[in-house]
């Protein structure tokens, strides 16, 4: 294990990640005794250190799933404040004061990708970059091109091995447990490939529209917001060889594998979407033409998954809110236990819900009840325990956590971050006309036949959770 980082630097500490999110996660490392003696927030703001904490221990009362006052009083006293202009240099040098002593800070960038050249330049002047360890925030780039010159800024003042490119999909548990599902069951391994698994299904549906975001959302759409990061890093998380060890750089080969193998996309295989009202959101053109919407088929082209249909849909206004990858294997050779007038048997599906609640689920064939020997489907069942939700540490907090000890496994490699997009750039200026659909659908009609070889989209299962 690296050494663990002794100072926490949050640039854009004022902003809503950092009250909905972060400090609520400095509230858990605190409870676990993690949290760093030292936490200096930097940000333009007209504030001073009573009015930070103010607002920090309002946002742990509000969002946070530790709230006991003598932790919330450890990160209070924790804290520290610059208030300073990312590009006067004087903001450096306070910031440097307050890190006096430290050997090891990581330095939080939740600020806007378009500050991040400012901030990096301004850590290297300083020579605080030097030693230290960065956390950018997505998204990395909007394109191939702006990506490539976010890794060569931020490459330039700091190793690959101090950079940390978070996406808070993957600290769910949910999440992970594809990879441990997968990898730690010995069953599975015989039947994971080209030879038994027809297709695999991942849906990212939100019932909620923009929520008054118009202005950000018609600069981004759903390809960038979602697929490019949450929903490919999914995706090989279900398609990945099992890593040579457990360090780090293992684990990201497979994953940098997976996607290298995934051809560039076609824009004939890509439906785009538009939920109507979209254009009467506040801050959105009223000719936009940006998809709130996207579904789309794409294949691996490894050893192990050639010719399997992977499919992705993501959009918002949609029925339920959940996501959920479905892995369909392949029917039996024939309907033995079957009528001759009876539907063959429904094929063995494997469901992981990520959003809500969670559940893995696996569906199999047994006996109908009654004389006739035929089949019907059952599900086998693992739900997570919802009671314990609060007491499980959260997504933000175990991957800062993993941030202060130098643990990349769960943080994006500048190589995997640059395939993403290439997998996507055709469609980004390309993706074909923007089909309308309403609020409460699945979506645009267009986007049926891109799954007609599964017999249509599997809908997430919500049950009791939704």
């Amino acid at each position: 294990m690296s050494e663990r980082a002794d100072a926490l630097v949050l640039f854009g500490g004022t902003g809503d990640l950092a009250r909905r999110k972060l400090y609520p996660a400095l509230a858990e490392l605190a409870a676990g005794g993690r949290l760093p003696g030292t936490v200096v927030v930097v940000a333009a703001s007209d504030w001073d250190l009573d009015e930070l904490r103010r607002q920090v221990e309002a946002s742990i009362r509000r969002f946070g799933a530790v709230r006991e006052a003598q932790v919330v009083a450890r990160v209070l006293d924790a804290l520290d404040y610059v208030e300073g202009d990312y590009r006067d240099p004087a903001t450096f040098e306070q910031l440097a004061a307050a890190l006096h002593g430290s050997r090891r800070p990581l330095l939080y960038l939740a600020i806007p990708p378009s500050l991040f050249e400012t901030v990096v330049a301004g850590l290297a002047r300083s020579g605080i970059a030097a030693r230290g360890r960065v956390v950018l925030e997505k998204p990395f780039g909007r394109d191939l091109a702006s990506a490539q010159a976010l890794n060569r800024c931020v490459l330039d003042a700091f190793e690959e091995s101090s950079v940390f490119r978070i996406d808070h999909f993957l600290g769910k548990d949910q999440v992970l447990d594809l990879l441990v599902f997968r990898l730690a069951n010995s069953l599975l391994e015989p039947a994971f490939n080209r030879h038994h698994v027809a297709s695999v299904q991942i849906t990212m549906a939100e019932s909620l529209d923009v929520e008054g975001r118009g202005a950000f959302y018609d600069e981004v759409g759903t390809l960038r917001d979602v697929v490019q990061n949450h929903l490919l890093q999914v995706l090989t998380l279900v398609a990945m060889e099992p890593p040579v060890d457990a360090s780090a750089d293992a684990l990201r080969d497979e994953k940098v594998k997976v996607l290298r193998a995934i051809p560039s996309l076609d824009p004939g295989q890509l439906v785009r979407g538009q939920y109507v009202g979209y254009r009467d959101e506040p801050g959105v053109a009223a000719d936009s033409e940006v998809e709130t919407y996207v579904a789309l088929t794409t294949t691996v082209e490894s050893w192990r998954w050639a010719g399997v249909p992977f499919s992705i849909r993501a959009g918002k206004a949609l029925p339920v809110t959940a996501t959920e990858v479905v892995v369909e294997f392949k029917r039996p050779p024939l309907p033995f236990f079957a009528r001759c007038d009876a539907p063959p048997p429904a094929p063995n599906r494997l469901r992981f819900q990520i959003k809500p609640g969670g559940e893995v689920g696996l569906q199999v064939q047994i006996k109908a009840p009654g004389g006739d020997m035929v089949s019907h489907p059952v599900e086998l069942t693992y739900r997570y325990d919802e009671r314990s939700e609060g007491t499980r540490e959260q997504a933000y907090a175990r991957l800062l956590d993993d941030a202060l000890d130098g643990d990349q496994r769960l943080f994006a490699r500048a190589d995997g971050v640059e395939e993403a997009w290439r997998v996507v750039a055709p469609a980004l200026g390309s993706g074909g006309p923007v089909h309308p659909y309403e609020r409460g659908s699945w979506g645009p009609a267009a986007a049926g036949p891109l799954v007609a070889h599964a017999g249509g989209w599997h809908e997430p299962e919500v049950g009791e959770h939704g």
